[in-house]
């Protein structure tokens, strides 16, 4: 049985049972009891402001303030400081609202990530022979639960095959409610939304690290194996199998794993969408075939690969990271890193648009707002989009 957690008009959010929804508060009670006190780490030093008209970075051309650039535009572009919220993100009368639905997975039952985790308040050192690789020996084997939420519109006609997005850290619910306006006004296909959850942590020695920055198809054949095959039981959908109509995005290292599911699993996804995305040296564990992580997609394998189908839209604020951790290895500038990826894949001739956002963060909530149904638009550029009957 499914617990309905919330209806409002005719959107329906639904949890797993609620026996699970008891037992996995019960079990974060226990833990919160059980942790001990510890330091409170040092704030991580405030990111420079980068200009976006600084040598070596890609010509752009300037909006006006609070403006976007078209869908239909490729190139990069720079968005003034003031970040309005689109009017795609509010809720309308006339717009029929999707329905979520909600289940966790275990990582007992996974094959392919069976689960780790990284001692807390512990990171790694530099390889004194190498400052680009990370030691880290505080890992080791845990337990976790991920939470997936699925989006279905009401314009889908059980039975047919949907394109489809999946997107990182999840659930996304700024997905979800973009997506029910612009499938209604017909500027999106009829789509399903697979919002996944990440197996916990981050960065190097973390589930969620070994999930989202690791440079292989891994993740992409978890997605494939375990958590499209549910989806399609659970919710009686049906998920296209034509690279063209599907889509992968996130923010940050999400935004990484999103081009990494593209770019080594080409035949399964060519639409991806990040937000200050890690294309920098995060990787762990150490791979020799990729060195630099995802550095390596600007440095080496984008420059020295034929141009693969993907169309991308990406995003970086003036204010993104800049060396968040004791790694110097001058390729932990998350701006740089960006920037590099718009000249390569300009280089070698892709479809992409590039948003270099003024008085931003990292993964700005601002500028996620005023810029998704834009950048939703740009990534299924070319894809038929059907009248819907609702």
């Amino acid at each position: 049985m499914k617990t309905l957690l919330q209806s409002h008009s005719s959107r329906r959010i639904v949890a797993p049972t609620t026996a699970l929804a008891l037992s996995l508060t019960l079990n974060i009670i226990a833990a919160i009891a059980q942790t001990p006190t510890t330091p409170t780490p040092a704030p991580r030093p405030t990111p420079p402001t980068r200009d976006p008209h600084t040598a070596g970075y890609v010509a752009a051309k300037e909006l006006p303030d609070g403006a976007i650039p078209s869908p239909q535009q490729d190139g990069n572009f720079i968005l003034g400081p003031t970040h309005p919220i689109a009017p795609e993100m509010s809720l309308h009368s006339a717009v029929p609202l999707g329905n979520i639905y909600k289940f966790a997975m275990n990582s007992s039952d996974s094959k392919l990530y069976p689960g780790i985790a990284r001692e807390p308040d512990t990171f790694g050192t530099p390889d004194p022979k190498d400052p680009a690789k990370l030691v880290v020996t505080t890992s080791h084997p845990a337990p976790y639960t991920r939470h997936v939420a699925v989006y279905v519109p009401q314009q889908y006609v059980p039975g047919t095959a949907a394109p489809f997005i999946i997107s990182a850290d999840g659930p996304d619910y700024y997905l979800f409610r973009a997506l029910d306006y612009l499938i209604a006004n017909h500027r999106v296909p009829i789509m399903i939304a697979i919002s996944i959850g990440n197996g916990s942590g981050d960065a190097q020695g973390s589930e969620r690290g070994l999930e989202y920055d690791t440079m292989s198809g891994h993740y992409a054949e978890f997605v494939e194996t375990e958590v499209l095959p549910l989806v399609e039981k659970q919710y009686h959908v049906k998920l296209t199998k034509d690279p063209d109509g599907r889509a992968t995005m996130g923010g940050s290292s999400g935004g990484s794993c999103a081009l990494i599911m593209a770019w080594y699993h080409p035949e399964l996804y060519h639409r991806v969408l990040t937000y200050s995305g890690t294309y920098i040296n995060q990787q762990w564990p150490y791979n020799p075939e990729t060195p630099h992580g995802a550095w390596e997609f600007h440095e080496h394998l984008i420059p020295a690969t034929p141009a693969k189908p993907i169309r991308i839209w990406m995003e970086v604020g003036d204010r993104d990271l800049f060396n968040p951790n004791i790694m110097r290895d001058d390729m932990h500038d998350w701006v740089l890193a960006n920037e590099r990826m718009a000249q390569v894949l300009a280089a070698r001739g892709y479809h992409y648009q590039f948003v270099f956002a003024k008085d931003a963060g990292h993964v700005d909530r601002s500028v996620k707002q005023q810029t998704l149904p834009e950048a939703l638009e740009y990534l299924w550029q070319g894809y038929p989009i059907a009248e819907s009957k609702n």
